[in-house]
This record gives C-alpha cells, sequence and structure tokens, in this order.
C-alpha cells in the first residue's frame, strides 16, 4: 500500500482542478446562499494551505474548500443587475454592444441604464429579439426600441437547466422582444465585434456564422437534429476542432514563409517565428469567434503546445490539460456548470490520456493505423463525452462513430478550408468557395439524414443525478491519473466508481408530481408513465414542458397531454400520497376548508397564495417536484442569481 502511495506523488498535482470544481459544484448547487464573510475567510484560509507544504489530505481539502469559496467571491463580486419582474410596453434607450444571429431571429445585445428598475446604478445588459421586418442597427448605434423584457427564468425542477445562473455569469439582466426601433444616433465603431457584423452581412451563409464567427444558433432549425443524431453536432461549436485546424494551416504558412528566409534560419530555426506569428492569428480567431468557453480552453491547450515548441519541451500532457483547465477556472469558476466546459475537456482529457499515457499500440500497415487512430479516437472521445451528454441533452446518438468517421473529414478538408479562403474572397466579390462550401454541406446533410434515421439512432436515457455525476467522473480520473504498481488498481476504482453511479442512475426515483414556482402549471404520472398537465401550453414556461418529459424519461418536442380538472380540482392520488390542486380560477372559499378538513388529501397546491393557519402543513407553496414515496424536493429560488431581494 504504501509502495502505491509513494508511487502517486508525480500525479497528485492533476487531481487539483477537479477539487476545485467539485467545490465549485457545490456551492451552485445548494439551496440556500452561503455567509459571504466565511467564504471570504475560507477563501484566504485555503489558499495558504495550499500553498505551504503539508499533509496531501489537508491540501486536497483545502483545494476543495477553495473552489467553495471562489465559487462564492466571484459570484457576489460581479453582482449582475437584475430586473424585479417581467415588464410590458417599456421604453428603452441604450447603446448596441453585440449582434447575434440564429436561423429565424437577430438578437440584438443592447447596454442600457435600469438604475430606475433594478437595484443597481450600473449600466446592464439585455438582449432583445427583434423580427426579420424590423431594420438590425449598426454596433454602436444609440437606438430606442418599445417592447418587453423578462426575468430569465429559473430552474423547472431540482437539477435541471437553471437559465437564470446562466444569464448571471454571462453579464445579461434580462432577456426581451423589440416590436420598434428606432435609432437616436448612428456611431459606427471600429473593433472586433464590428468585424463580425461586417462578414456576417457580407457573407450571408450560416457556414461563415458557425465555423468562423461563432453564432452557435445559425444553423437552420431542420438540420441541427440531423448533425446531433449523427454525433457531428460539435462542428458547429467552434472548439479543438477548428482551432487545431486554423493552427496548423496558419504554422505551415508561417514555416514555409520564414524557411525562405535563409539568413534569419541560419540564426533562429524557422518554427520559432512562425509559432510565434501562427499563435497572434490564433489570437485574433479566438476573438473574431466569439471568444467561447470551448473556444477559450483550445487557445489555451494550443498555446502551451506552441509554448512547449518553442522551450524544446514536451507538447501535450494531461498536466498541460490540468493547467488549462485551472485558468480558466479562475476566470469563471461557473464555467465547469456549462455543457460545453464539460464536453470539450471530457473529450481532450480522454484523447491526451489515450495517445500520451495509455499509448495503445499500432499497426504498420499506414492506411490500417489511419483507420485505426480514427475509431479509437472517435470511440473514446464518444465514452468521456457520453455521461455529459446524457446529463444535459438526455438523448444519446447511437451511430455518432459512423458520422464522425465519414462527415468530419469532410468537414476539415473541404468544408472548413473552402469557409475560411471565402471569407477573404468575398471581400473582393468572389464568393465563389463559400456556394462551393454549401454544396458539399447538402452533400453531408443527405448523408447525416440517411445515418439519422437509421434504426434507434438516437436512445432516450434517464436523468443522472449530481451524485451518480460525482461518481462517474471519479472513475474517469481515477483511470487516467492513478498510477498502478502491480495490479492495475486504476482500472478497478474506475470500474468501481462508475459502476456506483450507473447503480444510482438506475435506483434514482423518479418524480410523480411536478409543479412551477407561481403554480400556472403542474404535471403528474399517469398509468402509462407519460406527463398529464394542467395546461396545454403556457408562454411563461415555454420550456418547462420539454425539460419535465425529458426527466420522466420522454421525448422533448412531443404533443403536450393535458387533463382537465372536475371543477376546477384535480385530485392526483398515488400509493403513498395524494395531492390536490385548485386551477387559477376556482374560488378557494368553496373547496378550501373541506380539503384542510379531508384527512386523505396529504398536500394541497393552489395557483393563489393560500393562508390557511390550520392546515399550513398541507400547502405546498414555491417550485417543487413529489417523488413515490412523497418526498417534497424544492426548487431553491434564494440564491443571488434569482434576485431574492425582491
Amino acid at each position: 500500500m504504501r509502495e502505491l502511495w509513494e508511487n502517486q506523488f508525480g500525479n497528485l498535482f492533476l487531481w487539483v482542478p477537479f477539487l476545485m470544481a467539485f467545490g465549485a459544484g457545490l456551492y451552485f448547487n445548494l439551496g440556500t446562499e452561503p455567509n459571504i464573510i466565511l467564504c471570504v475567510i475560507g477563501f484566504f484560509t485555503s489558499l495558504i494551505f495550499i500553498l505551504i507544504k503539508t499533509f496531501v489530505p489537508i491540501r486536497a481539502v483545502a483545494c476543495f474548500v477553495f473552489g467553495f469559496c471562489w465559487a462564492c467571491v466571484f459570484t457576489h463580486c460581479i453582482n449582475t443587475p437584475q430586473i424585479p419582474r417581467d415588464l410590458h410596453g417599456v421604453n428603452l434607450t441604450g447603446i448596441v454592444e453585440n449582434i447575434d444571429y440564429t436561423a429565424d431571429k437577430t438578437r440584438i445585445y443592447l447596454k442600457t441604464n435600469l438604475s430606475h428598475i433594478t437595484d443597481s446604478a450600473h449600466d446592464a445588459i439585455v438582449r432583445v429579439s427583434v423580427n426579420s421586418n424590423i431594420r438590425v442597427p449598426n454596433i454602436g448605434d444609440e437606438i430606442n426600441i418599445h417592447g418587453g423584457l423578462y426575468r430569465p427564468a429559473g430552474a423547472d425542477a431540482p437539477e435541471s437547466f437553471d437559465y437564470a445562473r446562466w444569464a448571471y455569469f454571462n453579464g445579461l439582466t434580462a432577456t426581451g422582444y423589440a416590436n420598434s426601433i428606432k435609432i437616436v444616433h448612428s456611431n459606427r465603431i471600429s473593433d472586433i465585434t464590428t468585424l463580425r457584423d461586417n462578414i456576417h452581412r457580407g457573407a450571408k451563409s450560416f457556414l461563415v456564422d458557425t465555423l468562423v464567427l461563432g453564432y452557435k444558433n445559425a444553423v437552420p432549425d431542420d438540420d441541427a437534429p440531423i448533425w446531433t443524431a449523427t454525433g457531428v453536432g460539435h462542428v458547429w461549436s467552434i472548439s479543438g476542432f477548428h482551432i487545431t485546424l486554423v493552427s496548423g494551416w496558419l504554422f505551415a504558412i508561417f514555416y514555409l514563409i520564414f524557411r525562405s528566409i535563409g539568413p534569419l534560419v541560419q540564426r533562429v530555426p524557422a518554427r520559432i517565428p512562425a509559432l510565434i506569428c501562427a499563435w497572434v492569428g490564433l489570437l485574433f480567431y479566438l476573438f473574431l469567434s466569439g471568444s467561447d468557453v470551448a473556444t477559450i480552453r483550445a487557445f489555451i491547450m494550443t498555446s502551451l503546445v506552441f509554448l512547449a515548441f518553442i522551450c524544446g519541451r514536451s507538447a501535450i500532457s494531461v498536466r498541460n490539460v490540468c493547467l488549462a483547465f485551472c485558468m480558466i477556472f479562475f476566470m469563471n469558476p461557473h464555467f465547469v456548470m456549462q455543457p460545453g466546459f464539460q464536453l470539450s475537456f471530457a473529450a481532450i482529457f480522454g484523447l491526451v490520456w489515450l495517445w500520451y499515457d495509455a499509448r495503445p499500440k499500432l499497426p504498420h500497415n499506414k492506411i490500417l493505423k489511419v483507420i485505426y487512430t480514427a475509431v479509437l479516437t472517435s470511440i473514446v472521445a464518444t465514452v468521456f463525452t457520453a455521461p455529459f451528454v446524457v446529463m444535459h441533452f438526455y438523448d444519446l446518438p447511437i451511430y455518432g462513430l459512423i458520422g464522425n468517421l465519414v462527415l468530419l473529414p469532410v468537414f476539415s478538408i473541404a468544408i472548413m478550408p473552402l469557409i475560411m479562403i471565402g471569407v477573404f474572397t468575398n471581400i473582393f466579390g468572389w464568393a465563389f468557395p463559400i456556394d462551393f462550401a454549401h454544396d458539399i454541406y447538402s452533400f453531408c446533410l443527405n448523408v447525416g439524414r440517411w445515418i439519422a434515421n437509421l434504426p434507434a439512432a438516437t436512445i432516450t436515457l434517464p436523468h443522472i443525478p449530481n451524485v451518480a455525476m460525482v461518481f462517474i467522473i471519479l472513475g474517469f480520473i481515477s483511470v487516467m491519473f492513478i498510477r498502478p504498481v502491480r495490479i492495475k488498481i486504476n482500472y478497478i476504482l474506475g470500474g468501481l466508481f462508475i459502476g456506483i453511479g450507473v447503480a444510482i442512475i438506475v435506483t434514482y426515483p423518479r418524480p410523480m408530481f411536478y409543479a412551477t414556482y407561481d403554480h400556472e402549471l403542474v404535471a403528474f404520472v399517469n398509468a402509462d408513465n407519460k406527463l398529464e398537465f394542467s395546461k396545454s401550453r403556457a408562454s411563461n414556461h415555454y420550456f418547462t414542458f420539454d425539460t419535465w418529459k425529458q426527466l420522466n424519461g420522454e421525448n422533448a418536442g412531443t404533443k403536450n397531454i393535458r387533463r382537465k380538472p372536475v371543477d376546477g380540482i384535480w385530485i392526483y392520488e398515488t400509493e403513498n400520497f395524494t395531492v390536490a390542486y385548485i386551477q387559477k380560477y376556482m374560488p378557494l372559499q368553496n373547496n378550501i376548508v373541506h380539503l384542510c378538513n379531508d384527512e386523505n388529501i396529504d398536500y394541497i397546491v393552489s395557483y393563489f397564495n393560500v393562508n390557511a393557519p390550520k392546515c399550513n402543513h398541507k400547502i405546498l407553496r414555491g417550485g417543487f417536484v413529489i417523488y413515490p414515496n412523497g418526498r417534497v424536493n424544492y426548487v431553491s429560488r434564494l440564491r443571488p442569481w434569482h434576485n431574492p431581494r425582491e
């Protein structure tokens, strides 16, 4: 045992980013906000224990506490302004900060002052959607809009996506719509956002929007499910795939240039100035693409690789991936909760571990070697990212390996280079490269459609609880980071942790009853294990229907089943509990006394706020779910990103 422990000292640093991430994850999933003063004290205290030499278990605990406290301190430092309620018929004047283009609408990011609405005197960023019949202003213009603003919605169920939290950490105060836009003052500015906008307007191509400019939702709505089913949906989010291609092209171009300069290469190897120039070009591409978290991760990794090449050190290693992880975590600890961060790092950890630690034997035949490498790379990337795909999207593409082997080379060799060339040639009026790329895209789409139509192309899997995800991650990092001595203890522990995680997923109960925070929408599981809703649609809870269906193991986008109540009251009976739901327009005074006195009624849920002192123990308030055993689990709305000060 001692020999095994001593063998781990070289890899102890690799656990640091995960310990910090677990601490931050605990903070973001708490039901209540911890004391900020204690978090500040814990932040500096844990930092001291990390820096000084002490026992390894103590430093491990300090890393966990540091991650927790840094997430808390960072949350209170950014203090994004929040509106107290939804606002309609408002007039806002502000500066256009950015414009995002999607397949069906345009979204304008407006910097405006909402001091008369929020409790902050600072300027706020709001995002408003405009229809195609409204003229889109230029970045830098001062505009006046007439429309409405919405508070970012909180989670619809425990452990589901919390849009309010995402908006808070991305500096977004509100979303909304604009019925009309009036340009008060035209003020064209010259910066990277203006350049992105000019390229978009000149190219008029969703391939340019996604592969160069980083607009995530520019792919046509009908095409997006096909790419998801084929497992190549990641090409529409600029990450390691794109950064690797661009960095390789830039290095090759500059290397050839510097190799032709004789006096220079006699003093300095041509690769050094080529790497420096390629890095500058890559930095430009980072900002041009919108600087998404996955792009930042890939850029940092590539920067470390370039630095290693310049210094003559090992270029790619798990340690470098951990360094990139720590750097991004310090920039914004909430990144660890975002799908882009998790999927990006899961894939790169798996691939680096495979080729630089596991080092599988490759066939000697060059053709077989290429095929074997591509297949093994796709398998490992799929395995390492699969838990995160299921946790966030509930669907797993079965033929992702086929899609990556068939379609990804076409994007690498044809579509991506043509789009990059087309961005420059389009300036001079030559749009052939972009048009040709669209023709190739249409061919790939047909291939992808064929793959997506294969039997069981995607399967819907159950919700992965956070505790199960922790065990699965522990399993992966045990395989990667633990150095075995004689017995392959890393694979044994990895299999054990992953097995525990899978067991938790299988045995974890699904809720039987759901309710939104305002009780406008509720749902229960019927005898066929399908959800029935109190309403077939609800504008205030548009995405709630699909969220609850996915948690119940149903496919999103299916028809919403509505059950009509009897005399305005639902009575939902299960083996362990009975719920009475009183609808919006049902008078309470005729029923509340009866429901309170009925011993068979365990819970009362009402659209209106009910205060009945004699049966307050039955009345449920706020958003919650009820599990088969009758346990109620509330959805927290008391965190800083939920505007609890209203």
